[in-house]
Order: structure tokens, then C-alpha cells, then sequence
């Protein structure tokens, strides 16, 4: 005999396109994007794949929202003030969300059909490079070079063999490195590293500076749409 539903129970959030967005992006955090499918965000929410496509058109449209999803956590630069200071924040704020959803980049650089969220972000990055005074090449550049070192320092830093800030100690006792095959590297590590509190997160301020530097020069000097031979 059929049972009646217990009235104490707390009803089933109703879905809709938000909740299917976060239900993605909990899915890619556990599993990676290659995890991200309609069957399993929607065993997720505990519906079947079907019911998912009244909100989403599908797979790609799915990822599409979720890159949005992304991109609306990432602080957008300011097209007033300093350009240095907006795009160095905004540089801050795109490793903090990468840090968090190691997924995020492939993701990002992946959509042939990017959604609004993701849009207006990239036209605030350039609306504030343009106030600030660089031409179109340079602005190109200046794009291209300040995603790759964020990404790029976001890979490195989730890879590393040791823990952030602690046990770059350890793993230098352990490769016990000779000195007259590595003196280069042993000096580093001796000089910079080892009892230091050497933690590699603090790279990135300085590593960012050198970008921005280089950019701040590009921009000075009138050399900004000129391509390095």
C-alpha cells in the first residue's frame, strides 16, 4: 500500500537554472570538467538528466553558464583610477577563484559561446587598459601576458610537491643535491629557501610586479605596438 508523505519532511528546493549552475560547479570541484555531464549534475540534484534541459539547452550551454559562473567571482578592473592598481586587483582576484576551481581556466578559454558574465568581464579589462592609455596591440599583449602568468602560476602553485607555507625544508633535505654537479641550485636553496619560511605563494607579487612593469615601460617608452623579433 502506498504511503503518504511524511508532512514533517522539508520539501525539495524547486530547480532552476542557478541551482543547476552550482550543482555543475560542485561536480567540476570534486571531479574535475571532464566529470561535468547532464546525468551527473542532475544525480547531483537528485532529478534525472531530462528535467535539467528545461533550464539548459545542454551540455554546452551548461558549461557555458558555469564559466559565467566563474567569471561573476572575479573582481572587474575599475575604469577609474590608476589602470596599474585596477588590473593588478583584478589579477589578485582571478588567481583567488582559480586557486579555488583548479578547472576554471581550461574552461574560460574554451567557449566558443561565452555568456554575458564572461563578456563584460573581458570588455572591463579592456575599457581599463584603454583608459589608461594603451593602444589596441598593446592592450592585446598586455591581456594575453597577465592571464597566462595568473593560469600559469595557479598551475605551478596546486602541483608543487610540498604543502603552501611549509615543507620546501624537507624536500630540500631530501633531494640532498651535490654542489659540484648543481652549485647553481644549491645556492638558491641555501640563500633563499631553506630557513627562510620560504613559501611560494609570495612569488606571485613580485613575479606580478615584473609583468606589470614591463607592461607600465611598453606604455612609456611608445614602443606599444611594436612586436618583439
Amino acid at each position: 500500500m502506498a504511503t503518504s508523505p511524511d508532512p514533517r519532511a522539508a520539501p525539495r528546493p524547486g530547480l532552476t537554472r542557478e541551482r543547476v549552475v552550482e550543482a555543475a560547479a560542485a561536480v567540476a570541484d570534486r571531479e574535475g570538467l571532464h566529470g561535468v555531464s547532464m546525468r551527473r549534475v542532475g544525480g547531483e540534484l537528485g532529478v534525472e538528466a531530462m528535467s535539467l534541459y528545461h533550464h539548459v539547452a545542454g551540455k554546452d550551454a551548461l558549461l557555458d553558464a558555469l564559466a559565467d559562473w566563474l567569471m561573476v567571482r572575479v573582481e572587474r578592473p575599475s575604469p577609474d583610477g590608476p589602470w596599474r592598481e585596477a588590473i593588478a586587483a583584478r589579477c589578485r582576484s582571478l588567481r583567488a577563484v582559480m586557486r579555488d576551481h583548479p578547472w576554471g581556466p581550461a574552461l574560460v578559454e574554451s567557449r566558443r559561446a561565452p555568456g554575458m558574465t564572461l563578456l563584460g568581464h573581458l570588455e572591463a579589462v579592456l575599457e581599463c587598459l584603454h583608459r589608461g592609455g594603451f593602444p589596441v596591440q598593446l592592450a592585446a599583449h598586455a591581456f594575453s601576458v597577465l592571464d597566462a602568468y595568473v593560469y600559469g602560476f595557479v598551475s605551478t602553485e596546486r602541483s608543487l610537491p610540498f604543502e603552501p607555507g611549509g615543507g620546501v625544508d624537507d624536500l630540500a633535505a631530501e633531494l640532498a643535491l651535490p654542489a659540484d654537479v648543481f652549485p647553481r641550485m644549491v645556492e638558491l636553496i641555501e640563500q633563499a629557501i631553506v630557513g627562510r619560511s620560504y613559501d611560494y605563494a609570495d612569488e606571485f607579487e613580485y613575479g606580478l610586479e615584473l609583468v606589470l612593469d614591463g607592461l607600465e615601460a611598453r606604455l612609456a617608452d611608445g614602443s606599444a605596438d611594436s612586436v618583439a623579433r
